[in-house]
């Protein structure tokens, strides 16, 4: 499916109290033949004062800035009728939870390369088009059954109804609220299998529905996430997959 459109072109705020830095964002926001206007802002506060004057569809904002800092001023926007969408532009990542907790549209890790600002300008772009009546709920058919063995039994498990899967051997540990269910069946190919249905790895141990994520926990740099009563390890080789697609999955207005 092709990018909706932006026939008036965007009107975008870029912040940075670095003059090199905001002068090169400016540029970039520039060169994107979306967006018709770039306006700068060298701090939170005036940031502010600019967006309440009215207009911006985009603010592109670094974190890290004396004053009102950049999830200061998203925090915010958040109170406001209509706000501009946020793109988080930082060179540090350990903020990309928050990011997503202020349903931030993207998260640009410094340096910025052009291609990447374009795909951040992509969701703003997306995320203003979705004026269209919503989806229909996807068929009952859509929603996988996995047929399990217990005591002699054969019982049928929704993957809806999956709170999260445990790599056991060779088999893996289908977890439900009524129970825990053995599937022959790799964690692997289960990860494959159920990628586009919302399924990510966190752990060699774990793979998690994004939607069964009830908290995210940064302790010291170790990420965590709780699935009910459960508190699952993120390991560090999946900790920034998974905050790229926990910021990438959150939308305005979600």
């Amino acid at each position: 499916m092709s990018e909706p459109a932006a026939p008036a072109g965007l009107r975008v705020l870029a912040v940075d109290d670095e003059a090199p830095a905001r002068a090169e964002l400016s540029y970039l926001l520039g060169r994107d033949d979306r967006i018709a206007v770039v306006d700068t802002a060298g701090d939170g506060a005036e940031a502010l004062r600019l967006i309440e004057s009215g207009g911006y569809d985009a603010l592109f904002v670094d974190i890290r800035m004396p004053g009102l800092d950049g999830l200061d001023l998203a925090r915010i926007l958040r109170r406001f009728t209509e706000p501009p969408a946020v793109v988080f532009v930082s060179a540090y990542d350990q903020h990309a939870l928050e990011a997503f907790d202020l349903r931030a549209v993207d998260y640009v890790m410094k340096p910025v390369r052009e291609e990447r600002l374009a795909e951040a300008v992509g969701r703003v772009i997306e995320g203003r088009a979705r004026t269209a009546p919503a989806a229909a709920p996807a068929p009952a058919d859509d929603d996988e059954t996995i047929a399990v063995e217990l005591g002699g039994v054969t019982r049928f498990v929704k993957r809806s109804d999956v709170r999260y899967v445990e790599a056991h051997g060779d088999y893996a540990r289908l977890v439900t609220d009524d129970g825990r269910h053995l599937v022959r069946v790799s964690l692997a190919l289960l990860e494959e299998q159920w990628s586009s249905a919302g399924f990510v790895r966190i752990h060699r141990r774990w793979l998690v529905p994004l939607r069964a994520i009830d908290e995210v926990r940064n302790d010291g740099g170790r990420m965590s996430v709780r699935v009910g009563d459960a508190v699952l390890q993120v390991s560090r080789r999946h900790t920034r997959e998974l905050r790229d697609t926990l910021v990438r999955s959150a939308r305005p207005g979600r």
